[in-house]
C-alpha cells in the first residue's frame, strides 16, 4: 500500500506539470485559449506548489508594501546563500526565534528550514531614488542626494540568533561570542540597467574574499579609502551583481563572489522574505545589537559603516 501511495503521488505530480505547462505554453504558440490568463495564474501557483519553494507566496506581500515593479525586483535580486562548512545556523524570523536550538539546520546539503521546521528568512528593505519616486523617499528620511539619485536600493537583512566565530571549541569558552547578530546583502540597480551587490563583513561592507579588506572589516576608513585607491579593493563593497551571498561560519560575515566554501546553501527563491519597513515602524523588540532601523544604511543605501 505504501508503495502504491508513493507511485499515485509521483504520477499526480507528473500529470500536474503536464498539465500545468500545457496551461502555460500553449498561448506562446499563438493558440487563443478562453481563460487563459486565469489558466496561466492557475498553473504557476500549481507549479509553485509541486516545488514546494518556500518562497512562492511572498510576492503579493512585497507587492502590497512595495508596489508590483519594486516588489516583483525584490524577490528576483533575493541571492542564493551559501554557507561556510562545518556552519549550522540560518537567518530566521527573530519573532518566532531567538535561540540557536531552533535556528540551526542540517550542515550540508539544500537548506531551507532549520531542524525545528522555521524556514530560512530574509527581512527586506527598499529605497528608491528614482526621480518617480524621490520625493516620497526623501520624505521618509532616505538620502538620494549625488550618486544615489535614479537608482532602486534593496536591502536583505538576515537575523541569526547568535554570533560566534569560534562556536564548538570548549577552551574559548564565551570569547568573541553575542546574542542576534544582523547581516546583510545589498543590492544596488542603475539608471543603465546594471546591477551591483555587496555584503556586511563585521564593520563594514566587502564584495570578494580577494578584496584588501581590513580596514572595511575593522570600520577604519583611511584603510579603506587607501585599499580602493591602488584597486585592491571594490568602491564601498560594490560589485557586479552575482546572485551569491557566500556566509562564514560563526561570524556570518559575508561576501558576494568567490568560490562556495561548503556544499551547504539555499537558493534565493526559497528563502521566506518579509518587508520589514511596517514591522520597524512599530517595533518594541530589544537586541543586544543595533537593529536595521536604527543604522545609518537604513537610511543611507551609500553608507560604508554597519553600525
Amino acid at each position: 500500500m505504501a508503495s502504491e501511495r508513493g507511485q499515485g503521488t509521483v504520477e499526480w505530480i507528473g500529470l500536474v506539470c503536464v498539465v500545468s505547462l500545457l496551461l502555460v505554453g500553449v498561448p506562446a504558440v499563438g493558440m487563443r485559449v478562453p481563460g487563459a490568463d486565469l489558466g496561466r495564474s492557475i498553473a504557476q501557483r500549481i507549479l509553485c506548489a509541486v516545488e514546494l519553494a518556500d518562497g512562492c507566496g511572498d510576492e503579493p506581500r512585497l507587492i502590497a508594501t512595495y508596489g508590483d515593479e519594486v516588489g516583483r525586483l525584490v524577490r528576483r535580486h533575493m541571492p542564493t546563500i551559501g554557507f561556510e562548512a562545518g556552519s549550522r545556523a540560518v537567518p530566521v524570523d527573530y519573532r518566532r526565534c531567538r535561540e540557536t536550538s531552533c535556528g540551526d539546520a542540517p550542515e550540508d546539503g539544500l537548506v531551507h528550514r532549520t531542524d525545528e521546521r522555521l524556514p530560512v528568512t530574509a527581512f527586506t528593505h527598499v529605497m528608491d531614488c528614482r526621480a518617480a519616486a524621490r520625493e516620497a523617499s526623501e520624505a521618509a528620511g532616505i538620502d538620494c542626494s549625488g550618486e544615489r539619485a535614479g537608482r532602486i536600493y534593496i536591502s536583505y537583512l538576515l537575523f541569526f540568533a547568535n554570533s560566534a566565530t569560534l562556536r564548538g571549541v570548549p577552551i574559548v569558552g564565551d570569547e568573541g561570542e553575542h546574542k542576534d547578530d544582523w547581516e546583510s546583502v545589498e543590492v544596488r540597480i542603475n539608471p543603465d540597467g546594471s546591477v551591483d551587490e555587496r555584503a556586511s563583513s563585521h564593520d563594514g561592507y566587502n564584495y570578494s574574499l580577494q578584496d584588501f579588506d581590513w580596514g572595511s572589516d575593522a570600520g577604519i576608513g583611511v584603510l579603506n579609502d587607501l585599499a580602493e585607491d591602488l584597486g585592491a579593493r571594490h568602491p564601498n563593497g560594490w560589485g557586479p551583481e552575482t546572485g551569491l551571498l557566500l556566509v562564514s561560519g560563526g561570524s556570518h560575515a559575508g561576501n558576494v563572489a568567490g568560490a562556495p566554501r561548503g556544499t551547504r546553501f539555499t537558493p534565493g527563491r526559497r528563502v521566506h522574505l518579509i518587508p520589514l519597513e511596517p514591522i520597524a515602524a512599530d517595533e518594541h523588540a530589544t537586541f543586544t545589537v543595533v537593529p536595521p532601523w536604527l543604522k545609518e544604511v537604513w537610511r543611507d543605501p551609500e553608507a560604508e559603516g554597519t553600525g
